[in-house]
């Protein structure tokens, strides 16, 4: 028995595991964070801009968790922005938020 390919196989398996789990994660993450985007926006269109405040203050309540006015006003923004760029799940929110700006560039 060679022990250090043994050794090997083991980890190499456990790391793409672990990819494949953090890939499947990240994607529904980012495809929870669209729909709630992609509601927001309906929202603000029937009912004004501030309902994301009255909804950030009533999750903060609800849910006990804090969703700034900022932040969800940036999950608006992705699913604004995945509506003319396809959703890759090797991206983060936090990535996603760092590219916001570079749309207003390119416009």
């Amino acid at each position: 028995m060679n022990y250090y390919n043994e050794i090997k196989n083991e980890l190499i398996n456990n790391e793409i595991n672990r990819q494949v789990k953090d890939y499947s994660k990240n994607r529904y993450e980012l495809q929870k964070y669209y729909n709630v985007g992609k509601l927001l926006f309906e929202a603000g269109k029937n009912y004004g801009e501030g309902i994301i405040k009255e909804y950030s203050e009533k999750l903060k309540v609800e849910i006990n968790k804090k969703y700034s006015i900022r932040y969800l006003f940036d999950i608006r923004k992705l699913y604004l922005f995945l509506k003319v760029h396809p959703l890759d799940a090797q991206l983060t929110m936090s990535h996603y938020r760092l590219l916001f700006p570079l749309k207003m560039i390119m416009r």
